[in-house]
């Protein structure tokens, strides 16, 4: 008879309470994030008559704060509670999204304070999202990495399926301000959800450095790491081509190439969601049989390659509109299958007294390539034409695979194969 022990399968992540909250707390304020996207540019557009340049600083705002992620990040990574960050983060987002409301009551509404909605929001949530690498990775065991970020991704992707109907509804029935209260009550429902949750969050060390040594040990945490460095590399290449794309490309390509109508656009984004549903539904199977790092591969080509489908259609309308609604399913699946293996090899990696500093450093980059990606699609577009800058996007961005192929990456197969997380001290710059 053998002594070897059989590995101990993780307990259904259906019966953590813990985990069952966040989740809640997540799916619930996703849905109400969907509320605010169509009504912010629906109040500049409508009420303050908003140019086209006016509404797209609007978004660049939104995306603003994560250039300073690297510095917020250092600073979260000093905290002892990162909980209570996520709250005050959930809390300072209804407060900030409350003032609309009141403000469209007294006939007070301006750009000027949409502007400043976009950009504390935004800034409200880098303060969430580099808290919350640390706290999922004591929320979660870490063989239920991959299962707890599928079912995070599933209700991602849900809430772009039915958020926009269900938005749509309430700024017909109560006017967008006011359809804005129910995103500020999704985000006070988090905010109690998750302040309920208690998990082991290991103290910071006693001596920190200055916030400057921090940020900087962060960014070298991710350079000097050959799975972080490939990774960012590949991530941040897939979202500079993308952005490239862009919705706004994208719309506007289908309006006057494709001549699709405004509903049979909305038909084919539909049917987009419904893959990255599908994705998010699948990603642990094909995790299972094809590793985390074949995985992320796979993901890194299926998100961007497909928009080359809808920048060829041609013919018949059923078939231009069936080629855009094709090109977005396979990219929704393609995204879900890079995400979350991404998300929970990262987790694996990163050593505890650094996470959320290197969330910072890598959302820096990550994101801060949008709006230059965004910016370069926009020139493109009005020098080569839609379709060229829409074929370039794709094979760009397929290309970022390339990060993976010389990596370690692609030879991971289980979260146990990745290489041990590095003490954050034997990265810090001298």
């Amino acid at each position: 008879m053998s002594d070897v022990t059989p590995p101990a399968i993780p307990p259904s992540l259906w019966q953590d309470r813990r985990f069952l909250r966040f989740w809640s707390a997540q799916t619930v304020s996703q849905f109400g994030d969907r509320i605010t996207e169509l009504a912010l540019p629906l109040i500049a557009v409508t009420t303050l008559h908003a140019s086209a340049d006016q509404v797209a600083w609007l978004t660049a705002l939104m995306w603003t704060p994560n250039l300073a992620a690297i510095v917020l990040g250092a600073w979260v990574d000093q905290r002892p509670r990162k909980r209570r960050l996520m709250v005050a983060a959930d809390l300072a987002r209804a407060l900030v999204l409350l003032s609309l409301p009141v403000a469209y009551l007294a006939g007070a509404v301006t750009l000027g304070q949409l502007y400043v909605i976009a950009l504390l929001t935004g800034t409200a949530a880098v303060l969430f999202n580099t808290s919350y690498s640390a706290f999922f990775a004591h929320l979660v065991p870490r063989t239920s990495y991959v299962d707890a970020n599928s079912k995070l991704s599933t209700s991602r992707s849900a809430s772009y399926v039915a958020g926009p109907a269900i938005g749509g509804a309430l700024v017909q029935a109560l006017s967008a301000p006011v359809a804005v209260v129910a995103d500020a009550a999704t985000f006070l429902a988090s905010a109690f959800l998750v302040g309920r949750i208690r998990t082991e969050e290991p103290p910071p060390p006693a001596a920190q450095p200055s916030m400057l040594h921090r940020a900087r040990a962060g960014m070298a945490y991710v350079v000097r790491h050959p799975i972080l460095r490939a990774t960012l590399g590949c991530a941040a290449t897939v979202n500079f081509f993308t952005f490239i794309s862009g919705a706004g490309l994208t719309v506007l390509f289908a309006t006057r190439v494709l001549h699709l109508t405004a509903g049979g656009i909305g038909l084919a984004l539909g049917v987009g969601a419904t893959g990255s549903l599908l994705g998010a539904v699948i990603a642990p199977r094909m995790s299972r049989w094809w590793g985390v790092g074949p995985s992320i591969a796979v993901g890194a080509v299926l998100f961007p390659a497909p928009l080359a489908i809808a920048a060829l259609a041609d013919g018949p309308l059923w078939v231009r509109g069936g080629a855009l609604a094709l090109a977005e399913f396979l990219a929704g699946v393609g995204v879900m299958l890079f995400d979350i293996n991404l998300n929970s090899l990262q987790t694996t990696v990163i050593h505890d007294g650094i996470r959320s500093r290197v969330a910072g450093a890598y959302s820096s980059v990550n994101y801060g390539v949008r709006p230059i990606g965004a910016a370069v699609g926009g020139v493109l577009a009005t020098t080569m034409g839609l379709r060229p800058t829409l074929l370039l996007a794709a094979g760009g961005g397929a290309l970022s695979v390339l990060w993976l192929v010389f990596s370690p990456v692609v030879r991971i197969r289980t979260l146990d194969e990745a290489p041990a997380a590095v003490n954050a001290r034997q990265s810090a710059p001298a």
